[in-house]
């Protein structure tokens, strides 16, 4: 079968490799499509994912997946052929030339049965459970694959709402407007949150920022966003980091309320990071979330899927790019482009 592989840093290729086995837990899933994530992606394909050592190229790409289910292991209970689910991914790579960088970008995938192992009593490291198949998930067929892919960032953006104790009447201001910058600013005007801005660099993602509900969107060097608290009249409630950058944490500072927040989202690449603590209020909250809570993460799945079937999720918003996954090196190089928020791969 067909999978999306880093050869070595820097360099993306379609390699073939056998197709995998599922376990008793497993079912094996036909990948329709596959959306490429910018940040985790981006970052294994550049050679610097946190964690990922040089030992460990090659390796299968991609956990943003869309497929049909084509089999079954004798004791899943919750999917069944012809069931449409997201979050397959190869965990083990069935190549040992490669490793797994998740290797969701592969003509079959495999999906755990959580609910299964919970029920069984062996939803533990014993019997190879991980915490990420509570993700693993069946999308009801009248939600379109394209959409349905979108559910893997949106569910992580949703779930983190909780995590940052965001809440209706606040007012946010977000750094960035790639694809989780966007879903922040339309999941925040959909929960009712107060007065929503954006900063990007980029003017076409400043116009997708106001599409998506944003009050106003500035760029960095905008004079007006250091003097924000003058601007609106108040210190907003919070920073949402939509990037992962240090400078970003310390810029956002002086812009909240006592007592505000500081929310990373995404992986950190620095080791550390210098807080310039006297920048903001005496007393502020500082979120890392570096990775998704899973719990919340699939309690977002349903909330979602009311929005998109009344027409409140646009995936055009979203979808920049498509292409077939014989041309996947073409496509990670078009996520570079200025407009770029996420791309397709089509199997």
């Amino acid at each position: 079968m067909k999978s999306v592989a880093v050869l070595k840093p820097g360099s993306v290729g379609v390699v073939e490799i056998g197709e995998p086995e599922p376990s008793a837990y497993q079912a094996v899933v036909r990948t329709r499509v596959a959306y490429i994530c910018n940040a985790t992606d981006r970052k294994l394909i550049e050679g610097h994912f946190p964690g990922i050592g040089a030992e460990m190229y090659p390796l299968l790409l991609g956990h943003e997946n869309v497929g049909i289910v084509e089999a079954v292991g004798a004791k899943v209970r919750t999917f069944k052929p012809g069931d449409q689910v997201i979050g397959g991914l190869l965990l083990g790579s069935p190549d040992a030339r490669y490793s797994s960088g998740w290797g969701g970008d592969s003509e079959y995938v495999l999906v755990s049965d959580h609910q299964a192992m919970v029920a069984d009593g062996v939803a533990d490291s014993e019997h190879g459970w991980d915490e990420i198949y509570q993700i693993m998930t069946r999308v009801p067929e009248d939600i379109p694959a394209e959409t349905a892919g979108l559910l893997c960032t949106w569910r992580e953006v949703y779930g983190a709402f909780s995590d940052f104790g965001l809440k209706a009447d606040d007012d946010i201001l977000v750094y960035g407007a790639g694809p989780v910058g966007l879903s922040f600013c339309l999941f925040a005007r959909l929960l009712g949150l107060g007065w929503i801005g954006v900063v990007d660099p980029l003017a076409q993602k400043r116009e997708r920022a106001r599409r998506a509900g944003a009050d106003r969107a500035f760029s960095p060097d905008d004079p007006e966003l250091v003097r924000l608290p003058e601007v609106l009249g108040r210190p907003v409630d919070a920073v949402i980091d939509a990037v992962g950058q240090e400078s970003i944490i310390n810029a956002a500072l002086p812009l909240i309320r006592m007592a505000g927040s500081i929310c990373v989202y995404g992986v950190v690449g620095a080791a550390t990071v210098k807080l310039k603590k006297n920048r903001g209020p005496y007393n502020f909250n500082l979120f890392m979330h570096q990775w998704p809570t899973r719990i919340a993460e699939a309690a977002a799945q349903e909330p979602l899927l009311e929005w998109i079937r009344a027409g409140k999720l646009d995936p055009e918003l979203f979808l920049t790019g498509q292409y077939p996954v014989q041309q996947a090196a073409d496509a990670f190089a078009a996520t570079g482009s200025p407009d770029a928020i996420k791309t397709l791969l089509r199997f």
